[in-house]
């Protein structure tokens, strides 16, 4: 292993003009192991110095040309020389050189003669002063270049002067003046946020009072006006003398840190489309507010809210305009919603909060320290008038409205969960009144609900297990007493009670979309039927179905039904699609085009319920339909009322004058098969022609030849046949 290289002893500059002198100092520094150069005036000593680069000068006071007060002046000026040790010889005594010397930048003098031995001992202290010195300042630069990588500087407050002593970062990072020892401490206290100048200081109170060790982020406001955050620690200092108190602590920039933080809660807290607090966060405020309203006595009203149909506008505008509109009625939703309704402070103490976004278009809200239950109603009334207004996505205006369901704080529950399904429940029984109102909760809506639930899984199991079947009910011809069509209508064999209509379950289906696929499975089993008699050598006839709302907004009904056409090889013409008149006016342009399209594949359009639409004559012309359903409403009391006669009378010549095949259903009495036969209506369906009944049965009817059978008897019904 090489041996490690030789250290080498000091270099030294000895500066005399005095031969003799600057002998004895040489000889006795070189005696004592250093290194020495030799300059005979100031000129040459400044040369050797650049050349050289000395650990120290030695300077004798009185040279010719440059004294040794201008080299050391000289030096100081370098960069090299600013921390060197420089030793002044002299053998003036008065007080006015030496001081000169010092304020040349002298490190220390010696006194001629010179005392060798001594000189030596003082230079090699003067060398290890400077070398402890070097590495203070080496090590406060490392300190200095951490803290300015960490953006974290160190400070001391004096509570005497009331005076800051600052590090350079902590000068940087509270944009505090540069030049100077101390810092005002009203300085530090304009930095402060106005709305953390109190926290701060009391803070800093708490540190000098109890001892507590201070720990806080807050914000200050540099002299551009930004905002940046930063984190303060402080820590009591033992009293100087007993007069004063000193703090201790560092600042440190954490603006990144907050705002990734600030970004990450937003995440967890926020939603990214509306800027509403979320469901998370909605749940943590109205667990405050319910602690807080059994404290005071209050009531809270939680309030779940859902669009009516947004659904359609997503469908047929695209994601982007659904966007815009829940952005929009996020905002209606925060100005419907007045200072003294929300829920209280959310994270940010600045915002309050009373409304969030639980997903797609539903929305939650809450109402605190309410007198009565009764004024969240008019909070929903307000919420309801602020949606009337029409929004303008784009270059379109679309109209909206919204379902309220309401449950109230302590009576409808005392937890957030209870409050929140019992909300939605309301909201559900809302939508069921017909949209755009709002429901208060009550205990049977429980129930009603538990049942829907239970009929739904008992829904899908008849799907699983076939338990649906099709009965059918004759559309007669009364001037022939023959059987012209049939309508296919959906039944519910359930193991457990029987036959049901569709006024049992069609609602849980269309609500759970089941109704896609039992809609689609009517529409299959209809056109095999048809099939089937055909194949049996049974009279031609036409098969009517029903078509739901959802069915009829389906894009590939279109598709669906060409194939059932064709999987039962038949004509489109022979099935006959049935669509009450609410369907069509809800379909709007697009319905429209849905006709059109099926119409021109040969399909045939009944419009069922007809009269019973605010807008029946006026829309009535702009559907392509090929026969019109006059409502049972209007046939049962035809030969009562001379209203509903008229009404009857009315549909029947709007009919013929447009072209119109008219069809009077619910018929059930010989009077009303008289009184429409005589004004001109003689395609009937009803009970007095025969209620629905199996395919077997009615196949049995077509093979007598359709006729109604004299001796069958009939029993006036005044129920809905389905």
């Amino acid at each position: 292993m090489d041996d490690p290289p030789a250290v080498q002893a000091p270099l030294l500059l000895v500066a005399d003009d005095d031969a003799l002198s600057r002998r004895v100092v040489v000889d006795g520094l070189i005696a004592d192991g250093f290194r020495v150069v030799e300059a005979v005036d100031g000129t040459e000593a400044l040369e050797l110095f650049g050349a050289q680069q000395p650990d120290l000068l030695v300077l004798d006071v009185v040279m010719p040309g440059l004294d040794g007060f201008a080299v050391c002046a000289e030096v100081r000026r370098t960069p090299a020389g600013a921390t060197i040790p420089i030793m002044m010889l002299t053998s003036l005594e008065d007080t006015g050189a030496l001081s000169q010397a010092f304020e040349a930048g002298a490190t220390d003098f010696a006194t001629k003669p010179i005392n060798a031995a001594l000189l030596a001992h003082r230079v090699r202290y003067m060398l290890r002063a400077t070398e402890t010195l070097d590495a203070l300042r080496r090590s406060e630069a490392r300190l200095e270049a951490a803290q300015a990588i960490a953006r974290v500087g160190h400070w001391e407050w004096d509570s005497t002067s009331d005076e800051l002593l600052c590090s350079t970062e902590a000068r940087r990072v509270l944009e505090l003046p540069q030049d100077g020892d101390r810092i005002s401490m009203d300085a530090f206290r304009e930095r402060l946020h106005p709305l953390d100048r109190t926290r701060v200081l009391e803070a800093f109170g708490s540190a000098r009072q109890e001892g507590e060790i201070v720990r806080l982020d807050h914000r200050i406001v540099l002299s551009d006006g930004v905002v940046h955050t930063v984190h303060l620690e402080a820590t009591l200092l033992s009293a100087r003398n007993g007069s004063g108190i000193r703090l201790m602590g560092t600042v440190q920039d954490v603006t990144d840190r907050a705002e990734a933080e600030a970004r990450i809660r937003s995440l967890a807290y926020y939603d990214s489309l509306t800027g509403l607090p979320n469901r998370v966060m909605f749940g943590d405020l109205l667990r405050a507010a319910l602690a807080r309203g059994t404290r005071k006595k209050h009531h809270v009203a939680a309030m779940f809210l859902d669009l009516d149909n947004f659904k359609r506008i997503n469908d047929t505008m695209g994601h982007s305009a659904g966007d815009k509109l829940l952005a929009e009625v996020a905002q209606r939703l925060r100005r419907a919603v007045r200072e003294h309704d929300p829920l209280g402070r959310g994270i940010d103490d600045e915002a309050k909060v009373a409304v969030a976004r639980l997903g797609g278009d539903e929305f939650l809200l809450a109402l605190t320290d309410l007198d009565r239950p009764d004024d969240a109603g008019r909070v929903a009334k307000r919420i309801l008038e602020s949606m009337k207004a029409p929004c303008q996505i784009g270059t379109a205006e679309l109209y909206i409205s919204a379902s309220i369901g309401i449950s109230v704080f302590p009576q409808d529950g005392i937890d957030v969960d209870d409050l929140l399904k019992n909300a939605d429940t309301a909201l559900y029984h809302a939508k069921e009144l017909g949209r755009n109102t709002y429901s208060f909760y009550d205990e049977t809506m429980n129930r009603m609900a538990l049942e829907r639930l239970l009929m739904e899984g008992q829904l899908r199991r008849a799907i699983e297990e076939d338990q649906f079947v099709l009965h059918y009910q004759p559309l007669v011809d009364v001037a022939t007493d023959r059987i012209i069509g049939t309508e296919a209508l959906l039944r519910w064999q359930h193991p457990d009670h029987g036959l049901l209509a569709p006024a049992h379950f069609i609602d849980v289906l269309e609500q759970t979309g089941l109704m896609h696929t039992v809609g689609d499975w009517v529409v299959r089993t209809a056109c095999s039927q048809l099939q089937a008699w055909r194949e049996a050598g049974l009279p031609d006839t036409r098969v009517t179905v029903n078509l739901s709302a959802l069915q009829f907004r389906q894009p590939k009904l279109l598709q669906t039904l060409l194939d059932a056409a064709e999987a039962a090889s038949i004509d489109p013409p022979a099935l006959e699609l049935e669509i009450t008149e609410r369907v069509l006016l809800d379909g709007g342009p697009d319905g429209i085009k849905m006709l059109e399209a099926l119409r021109s594949h040969g399909f045939r359009i009944a419009l069922d319920d007809f009269g019973t639409g605010y807008s029946s004559l006026s829309y009535l012309r702009r559907f392509p339909v090929d026969r019109l359903k006059i409502d049972r409403s209007f046939i049962r009391d035809a030969t009562l009322s001379d209203d509903d006669a008229a009404i009857v009378v009315t549909i029947l010549d709007l009919a013929r004058a447009l072209g119109i095949d008219p069809i009077a259903e619910g018929v059930e009495l010989e009077e009303q098969r008289e009184f429409l036969r005589a004004r001109g209506c003689v395609q009937m369906q009803g009970n007095l022609f025969g209620r629905p009944v199996p395919p077997d049965e009615l196949g049995e009817r077509l093979a007598s030849g359709g006729a109604l059978p004299q001796d069958t008897p009939v029993e006036p019904s005044r129920h809905t046949s389905l």
